[in-house]
């Protein structure tokens, strides 16, 4: 059993992997920017020394789940000072302590690193990002390229230890809908309500059904190797399109209120991971296909819809 602290523990990927943590009997421990009511959770924003510094005040903690961060291209864009205090000031308040208190810390970086990076195969493998130039074209995309950037320097001169993750598009149950979250829930939210929205084609991607997440998530704290870096995706390789013809499909709805694009200037056209490592020395087991997953996530929105109407 270990102590666990979990930052950004109310998001879509906290909440569950705190909840999986506990079943596996780790003290945990949860921050995030919002009040809680366990006498276990800290109210703490990291893009504030001060606050950061309390939260470790709170307790010597052997592993760091460090989930905070401002979320996506278009909200990095629209609020992109915010997105800079956050992922980058933020993750080197963590750094700072890090380097202190010396717990191990897990680090979520992105997909969005790779860029517009093309290899030979196909496959993004997680070496890549060292022996070829990378290109981000969003501030999202150059804000966790950043991160890595600041990890590795910490690592270097300050002998802390660091596991990276990049996530490959997790949808599921849990991930309520703004106009900046992922495209499975902006699509499933919009079909349901008759909102118009965009697709754009010849977009290729992975999907990862949450579940199939979160045990990976958790069996870093078992199998913890500093300055690794692992893909964590699923291996369903499909068009965009694909996933709202899905979603449309399965509410019996056509596509008269779609919109068809060609270009995302802000995106790049295709993501693939090679998830070899990740299965090798995680046991990253993604089974859940988009056939079953999409539609669980479709019955949870219409259950948010309900309560929303009950209100």
């Amino acid at each position: 059993m270990a102590s666990i602290l979990v930052i950004g523990a109310f998001g879509t990927i906290g909440c569950p992997l705190v909840q999986e943590l506990r079943k596996r009997k780790h003290e945990v421990f949860t921050a995030d920017t919002k009040h809680g009511e366990e006498p276990s959770h800290f109210r703490c924003d990291i893009s504030k020394y001060r606050q950061v510094e309390q939260l470790f005040d709170n307790g010597d903690f052997e592993y760091v789940y460090n989930l905070a961060a401002e979320f996506g291209r278009k909200n990095g864009e629209d609020y992109y000072e915010q997105l800079w205090e956050t992922n980058a000031i933020g993750l080197k308040n963590v750094l700072k302590l890090q380097e202190k208190k010396k717990f191990r810390l897990i680090h979520f970086s992105s997909s969005e690193i790779y860029g517009e990076l093309e290899t030979k195969d196909g496959f993004l493998k997680e070496e890549a990002s060292e022996k070829l130039p990378l290109k981000q074209n969003n501030d999202y995309a150059i804000s966790k390229w950043v991160n890595e950037l600041q990890i590795r320097n910490s690592m270097a001169t300050k002998q802390t230890e660091t596991l990276i993750v990049r996530l490959f598009n997790a949808y599921g149950p849990g991930e309520y809908f703004t106009p900046y979250r992922s495209v499975v829930t902006q699509f499933v939210y919009k079909a349901l309500h008759n909102l118009p929205y965009e697709v754009y084609l010849d977009y290729y991607r992975v999907f990862m059904y949450i579940d199939d997440l979160i045990p990976t998530l958790c069996n870093i704290a078992d199998r913890f190797k500093s300055g690794e870096t692992y893909n964590i995706g699923g291996e369903e390789y499909v068009e965009v399109k694909k996933v709202s013809d899905m979603i449309l499909n399965y509410l019996n709805k056509d596509d008269s209120l779609l919109k068809y694009l060609d270009v995302d200037v802000h995106n790049v056209v295709s993501k693939r991971p090679d998830i070899t490592k990740a299965k090798r020395d995680l046991g990253h087991k993604p089974v859940t296909p988009l056939s079953v997953g999409i539609p669980i996530t479709i019955e949870w929105h219409k259950k948010q819809m309900r309560k929303n109407t009950l209100l």
